[in-house]
């Protein structure tokens, strides 16, 4: 018996290890580009406002409307990754927004500018629950906190990644366009090239998957079946957008996005307003927060998935965000200090992912999961409109970001206070095992 546990654990682990190294650095680079292409336009209106005379309220509302395109085809988007294929629908939301992103950096009107954000954000829509969905397709529960901790690490990393691109585009000034219609123009053209890479590379389902030896594929997609009938509903996917829980993960995480893309789209302009630096050096210092993220949201996910706990660690990182933002009102006139508290801030915003996401999957069946993590996604869409337009709207009111930090600072602290609320099905508190115990559950080893 012994040795049929051993054996077992042994090729649980290189299954595993096997997944995460074929796929995990694919879909981080995907969301890289994804993330880079949504908030680059931060940087490139450190001097696209000036050039084309557009005040903090139109920055703002067309920095976030980018999420009213986006919100439409989320529960679609899920839906299709779910019962067509996750891989096709990654492909095709790869190709569309290349396009779009690199056409933003030819706008010379308000008007142009408003649609162009908004065809970028319907085009990017169901990005991130085709993800989420695909994921779930190849990690049992207790691997998906730190798989969905590590693809989340794009979203800072992406931000550290285009610090130092955008330093270097708006410096340059070639066939008479500034650097920021150079930066927008040239960060889309990844996301084509990658769009026909996906095709290729991904796998939809384990059971296709060829790079895997056949014990560690029978392995898999035995532990995914076992998962699937454990969480089988007969509840149409559609009863999901009426569950109290999955509106009350809505809500939180439309909260918690309106604190986490305010900051990331105005996080250039707030550091050039605490600060006396030119555009370049802004954007290599608006990095630093999000470098300060990427181990913690690491930290997280290992946590989450060693307690088997995912609400507080979807809260606590939420409420510290808060006050942390809170805490920059006060310390506008220290550059070092203000940086500080943002990179407090957005280490809480992004290490909240790893417990939040995976709750959907622990509250319904796969369809309506799907289902479910669409409306989540649709209404942290709405909180991506709200919070740029609102940071913009208040800094041309008031002439300064204190009032626009108090209010994300309440959204995020909010966020992470509804999230304990919302309660997990009987035995469900803690939905996976600590690391020690796995691979091999109680009931393999009584039958090994």
């Amino acid at each position: 018996m012994d040795i049929a546990i051993t054996s077992r654990a042994n090729v649980a682990e290189r299954t595993v290890r096997h997944v995460n190294r074929r796929l995990l650095p694919y879909l981080v680079l995907l969301y890289v580009v994804a993330y880079l292409d949504r908030v680059n336009i931060g940087s490139a209106g450190l001097q696209m406002t000036r050039e084309l005379g557009f005040s903090n309220a139109v920055f703002g509302l067309g920095g976030g409307i980018f999420y009213l395109g986006y919100m439409l085809l989320e529960i679609p988007g899920g839906v299709l990754a779910e019962v067509w294929s996750a891989r096709k629908w990654i492909a095709r939301i790869l190709l569309t927004w290349g396009f779009l992103a690199s056409a933003t950096g030819l706008i010379h009107t308000t008007k142009e500018f408003y649609w162009l954000r908004f065809f970028l954000g319907l085009a990017e829509a169901g990005f991130l629950p085709a993800i989420l969905v695909y994921i779930s397709h190849w990690y049992r529960p207790e691997d998906r906190g730190k798989a969905i901790a590590i693809f989340m690490a794009s979203n800072p990393a992406a931000q550290v990644i285009g610090g130092p691109l955008s330093a270097i585009f708006l410096k340059i000034h070639w066939l008479g366009y500034n650097g920021w219609r150079w930066l927008l123009l040239l960060e889309g053209i990844p996301a084509i090239i990658l769009g026909f890479m996906t095709l290729s590379y991904l796998t939809e389902r384990p059971e296709e998957a060829q790079w895997l030896q056949k014990d560690e594929r029978e392995w898999l997609v035995g532990e995914l079946e076992r998962e699937r009938q454990a969480h089988a509903s007969h509840v149409p996917a559609w009863h999901a957008l009426g569950n109290p829980r999955v509106l009350l993960l809505s809500v939180t995480l439309f909260l918690g996005l309106t604190a986490t893309y305010g900051v990331s789209l105005w996080m250039p302009k707030i550091v050039e307003k605490v600060s006396s630096f030119d555009v370049s050096k802004v954007s290599l210092i608006a990095a630093i927060p999000y470098l300060f993220a990427l181990p913690v949201m690491w930290l997280a996910g290992w946590s989450s998935d060693r307690s088997g706990e995912r609400r507080w660690h979807a809260a606590i990182p939420r409420v510290v965000a808060g006050v942390a933002l809170a805490a920059c009102i006060y310390s506008t006139n220290y550059i070092w200090i203000s940086v500080f508290a943002l990179s407090i801030a957005a280490a809480g915003f992004y290490s909240s992912h790893a417990g939040f996401w995976p709750i959907p999957n622990m509250l319904l069946g796969r369809a309506a999961a799907a289902t479910s993590i669409g409306l989540i996604n649709t209404f942290g869409s709405l909180g991506g409109f709200v919070g740029p337009y609102v940071i913009g709207y208040l800094r041309d009111k008031t002439g300064g970001f204190s009032s626009s930090l108090l209010f994300l600072s309440a959204c995020s602290v909010a966020s992470g206070l509804l999230v304990l609320g919302v309660r997990l099905p009987v035995g469900q508190a803690s939905a996976c095992l600590p690391l020690n115990f796995s691979p091999v559950s109680k009931n393999q080893k009584k039958t090994g």
